[in-house]
C-alpha cells in the first residue's frame, strides 16, 4: 500500500503543482486556450484555487515524507475530491462541457483518500 500511495499520489500532486502554477503565473489571456472557464472567474479567485492546489499538493507528499501530522495526506486528498467536484459544476454550467479529465482526478483523488488512510 505504501508503494501505491506514492505512486498515486505523487502523479496527482505533480499534476496540481504544474496546474495550480499555471493559474498562478500566467495571464487569463494565456490560460484560455486550455481552460475555457477562466473569464468566467475573477482574477484574484484564479490565483487563489491555483494556490490552494499547489498546497494541496504538498499536503499530499510532506506528511508522509517527514513522518508529520499524517493525517493532512487524506484531508488534502479529500479537498482535491471536492475541488473536482466543484470544477465539474463550473464545466457543466458553461459551455464547455469536458469533464473526462475532472471525473479522473476525482476516481485518482478518492483512490488516494483511501490508501492514505492505510499509511
Amino acid at each position: 500500500m505504501y508503494i501505491a500511495y506514492w505512486i498515486v499520489a505523487g502523479l496527482l500532486a505533480l499534476f496540481y503543482v504544474y496546474a495550480g502554477t499555471l493559474k498562478v503565473i500566467h495571464s487569463r489571456d494565456e490560460l484560455r486556450p486550455m481552460m475555457s472557464w477562466v473569464d468566467r472567474m475573477p482574477l484574484p479567485a484564479l490565483r487563489a484555487l491555483g494556490t490552494v492546489e499547489i498546497l494541496g499538493a504538498a499536503g499530499l507528499i510532506l506528511p508522509p515524507l517527514t513522518d508529520i501530522a499524517l493525517p493532512l495526506a487524506p484531508a488534502a486528498a479529500g479537498g482535491f475530491v471536492l475541488l473536482q467536484g466543484g470544477a465539474i459544476a463550473v464545466h457543466l454550467t458553461g459551455e464547455d462541457r469536458r469533464i473526462s479529465l475532472n471525473v479522473g482526478l476525482t476516481a485518482t483523488a478518492a483512490v488516494t483518500v483511501w490508501l492514505a488512510t492505510r499509511l
